[in-house]
């Protein structure tokens, strides 16, 4: 992906996203916009020292983001998991974005807070 489009991607999305997934698919239907995004191949920095292979996704989770354009938007996004090929050990990225007790990203939590 090019400097440009990431740079545009990280002002529709948040920036973890744009860094450590990609966008597989958009559709638009009338008032609502879906973003499919799978967790790119590269192995996490925190697990730099493993032996580790990719081993499939998690479940799917849906969350609601900012509305762009007056169009809801959700965010389809699958989360990748890595098999430690020393200890057979299941690992996965930490993935702090969503916001706590909802299914919309933080930073649209604190944004609709700041509204009431």
């Amino acid at each position: 992906m090019s400097s440009e489009i990431k740079n545009l991607m990280k002002l529709l999305l948040p920036e973890f996203l744009v860094d450590h997934f990609d966008v597989v698919k958009v559709n638009q239907i009338s008032s609502r916009i879906d973003i499919y995004l799978e967790e790119n191949i590269t192995a996490p920095i925190e697990f730099k020292d493993l032996n580790l292979i990719s081993h499939g996704f998690h479940k799917q989770s849906i969350i609601k983001d900012f509305p762009i354009r007056g169009k809801q938007v959700y965010l389809y996004v699958k989360r990748r998991r890595w098999l430690n090929k020393s200890t057979k050990e299941v690992v996965s990225r930490d993935w702090n974005i969503l916001a706590k007790g909802t299914r919309m990203t933080a930073e649209f939590a604190s944004f609709l807070k700041g509204i009431n």
